[in-house]
């Protein structure tokens, strides 16, 4: 089994995609938006292209994200592995390349594309105060359990903003969602190959609802 996700930021994709990973097992988890911050850290032209571009909300032209995760599933996903793609795709040309990229797999028919659907202020509200932990960079959400969280749960290291989460930022990822992902979600709905899903809930409930509408 593969699987997409994708959703408004904050909609709590990562957390969905490590339930999924624990639940399934032998799945190869990418997430569009690590390879961007990992290739930010470089010290090449691209990366300070790149860098900037993150401080400010928005994305690289289409075929740097599509080129980033098929170089990294084409070097690593093994022929009885299936994979997680997070926060892909976000634009019709991505998820056009990724089915045909599929299609040479043989791996479209067992793809299920996931949207986590919250609203844009629900998402707004989560941004904002989510925190990452300064240490071991560990992500802690603003909801359910994890508000009450002062320090790291993992490692008891110092909280603090996500760097890429100031207001102008957060306004600027939800614009872009609102006129460019929206069509990815219309893309596969019109293929009938969209699962829609309540991100609204409580996390765990959230997974139950995965869970049985791929049943």
């Amino acid at each position: 089994m593969n699987f997409t996700l994708i959703g408004r930021s904050g909609c709590g994709k990562g957390t969905q995609a490590k339930l999924l990973m624990k639940h399934f097992g032998n799945l190869f988890y990418i997430s569009t938006g690590d390879l961007f911050r990992d290739l930010a850290k470089a010290d090449t032209d691209t990366s300070i292209r790149i860098k900037k571009i993150i401080k400010e909300g928005g994305l690289p032209f289409d075929d740097m994200a599509t080129t980033l995760w098929m170089h990294k599933l084409a070097y690593n996903l093994k022929e009885r592995q299936g994979f997680i793609l997070d926060g892909a795709p976000r634009r019709v040309n991505e998820a056009k390349s990724l089915d045909k990229f599929l299609d040479f797999l043989d791996r479209k028919d067992r793809t299920f594309n996931l949207l986590i659907d919250i609203s844009r202020e629900e998402a707004f509200g989560r941004l904002s105060k989510r925190r990452i932990c300064k240490k071991c960079g560990r992500l802690i959400p603003w909801v359910g359990e994890f508000k009450k969280i002062k320090v790291c749960d993992k490692c008891g290291g110092e909280l603090v903003t996500r760097p890429d989460d100031s207001p102008e930022a957060i306004k600027s990822r939800l614009d872009y969602y609102d006129e460019r992902v929206t069509k990815v979600v219309k893309y596969y709905e019109d293929q009938n190959r969209l699962i829609r899903i309540n991100g609204e809930q409580p996390i765990e409930d959230v997974f139950k609802e995965i869970l049985i509408k791929l049943k």
